[in-house]
């Protein structure tokens, strides 16, 4: 069935019927190298998330950044992804997922070029701005392209990969970070910032090659009864969000300016606003740009409770991890990066396995998940404690390839479980959702984390701020493990 003929009758626009659900459903189908070429879109915008921790250090040597500025490297980025996430899968439902899609990939990747260009400390912010904005346009795509594209056990192994693909992304950015860095050739333009130029050069060809294979393997799918943008929600949820993400992320390098704090005493006013006019116009039959009806399902509202203590800490506890192997630990890049190899290799293991263990015993998958990973922290807390001196890859490998192995059984059922429900007119607003929550969490985790291990170095030192961190992150997989047990016990 083609786009035209669905809307060759005017009821069709107002009723769905048979043959409208049969253009969202059965007629878009995702192959292979769909699939291949949508989770490389899932991938970028995650791996340049965590890609430029190890390449901070160098990033300031270069340009002279100094704290605030490497903050904002990182910070502007999250932002800009977090806030406009939503939107893009809005906009995807309403003008092509594939069409977004493509979009956002070439933009990705001029951005990305931009910021490997970039001359000083500020363009680098600006571009990183603009790349997050430009990830924000792809990633929602790639989930209701699988939503709608995907249908039975196919799009049960979709959503595995996916949530494999993301995990393991996370990790994999600081693996190729801290090599790249270290491995880079000497450059007569670049000279000695070709080390962190390369992190994001490095996604030029790969965006060229996404854009290729989209073109030829990705159907174009969209709702069948697409809304117009919600303005003031959009606005709303931006506002929310900067007024929280922004103060806690750059307060500390800083030193906590009057406009943090009034930023932060803004935030559960401008949440409520969001929260309200989201509810009037979901009164008024508009529709908002998070339905409050989507928040009524509960395998979504439940699933979501998980993300976000599970991102929190994740994120955390990549960025500390990254500045206590080089600083305290006097790592080089691919020595720290490389460290985290066995965490990725159990995450990616475990993620396959999933979708078998899931049929066999449910979200009980999750809860043995979140203790196997809570057994990681406990080993890396006494690894740190006992073995700092001299610590390396060898004997950090048991605790970070347990902790992963855990992760790898929670994140992929997770995300099964937050989009089961959605319907698939609305999988772009449900992707959406889902993914600004998961990286406003990631944000969080690097701002309330990051901010306690940095604030507890001087008094206490590397080792012992690094203990008390993994604690609190062990703090946040208990919590995990509590709110697994109210998750329904089967997954769609």
């Amino acid at each position: 069935m083609t786009e035209s003929s669905v809307h060759t009758s005017p009821g069709a626009a107002v009723r769905p019927t048979p043959a409208v659900r049969h253009h969202d459903h059965s007629a878009p189908v995702l192959s292979t190298l769909g699939l291949f070429t949508v989770l490389l879109g899932a991938a970028l915008p995650l791996i340049d998330f965590f890609i430029v921790n190890v390449a901070l250090p160098t990033i300031d040597r270069d340009l002279n950044a100094g704290p605030a500025l490497l903050e904002l490297v990182v910070a502007g980025y999250g932002l800009a992804y977090a806030v406009l996430l939503v939107l893009g899968g809005r906009l995807g439902d309403m003008v092509g997922r594939r069409r977004l899609f493509l979009v956002g990939m070439a933009a990705f990747g001029i951005t990305s070029l931009a910021c490997g260009l970039a001359p000083d400390a500020w363009t680098l912010v600006g571009a990183r701005v603009a790349q997050g904005a430009a990830a924000a346009l792809m990633l929602p795509q790639v989930l209701a392209t699988i939503q709608a594209a995907t249908r039975g056990p196919r799009r049960a192994r979709a959503m595995s990969l996916y949530g494999a693909t993301a995990g393991l992304s996370m990790v994999a950015g600081q693996i190729l970070g801290g090599v790249l860095v270290a491995a880079a050739p000497m450059s007569s333009v670049f000279g000695e910032s070709a080390g962190w130029r390369s992190v994001f050069l490095v996604n030029v060809p790969v965006a060229v090659v996404g854009l290729i294979l989209a073109a030829r393997a990705v159907p174009e799918t969209r709702s069948d009864r697409p809304a117009p943008v919600d303005v003031p929600g959009t606005l709303l949820l931006a506002l929310s969000l900067v007024t929280l993400l922004a103060p806690l992320t750059e307060g500390r390098a800083a030193g906590w300016p009057l406009w943090t704090w009034v930023s932060l005493g803004l935030f559960p006013f401008s949440a409520y606003a969001f929260y309200w006019v989201e509810r009037r116009a979901d009164r008024l039959g508009r529709v908002p740009l998070v339905p409050p009806s989507l928040l009524r399902l509960d395998s979504l509202r439940r699933g979501l409770a998980l993300v976000v203590p599970f991102s929190i800490g994740f994120g955390g506890f990549m960025f500390v991890i990254a500045v206590a192997l080089q600083q305290g630990l006097r790592m080089g890049p691919a020595a720290a990066g490389l460290s985290l190899a066995p965490m990725a290799l159990a995450f990616f293991a475990a993620s396959l396995a999933g979708p078998r263990l899931i049929r066999r015993h449910g979200t009980r998958v999750v809860t043995a998940g979140g203790l196997i990973q809570a057994v990681g922290v406990v080993v890396l807390v006494l690894t740190v404690h006992f073995a700092w001196q001299g610590l390396g890859l060898w004997g950090l490998l048991p605790g970070v390839a347990i902790a992963g192995l855990g992760q790898g059984l929670q994140l992929p059922v997770l995300f099964r479980i937050v989009l089961s429900d959605v319907p698939p007119e609305k999988a772009g607003v449900g992707g959406g959702v889902m993914t600004t929550t998961q990286q406003a969490a990631l944000a969080l985790g690097v701002a309330t984390l990051g901010t306690l291990f940095l604030a507890l170095v001087p008094g206490l030192g590397m080792r012992d701020a690094l203990v008390v961190t993994l604690l609190a992150q062990l703090a946040a997989v208990a919590l995990t493990i509590g709110l697994s047990l109210r998750l329904p016990r089967t997954v769609a």
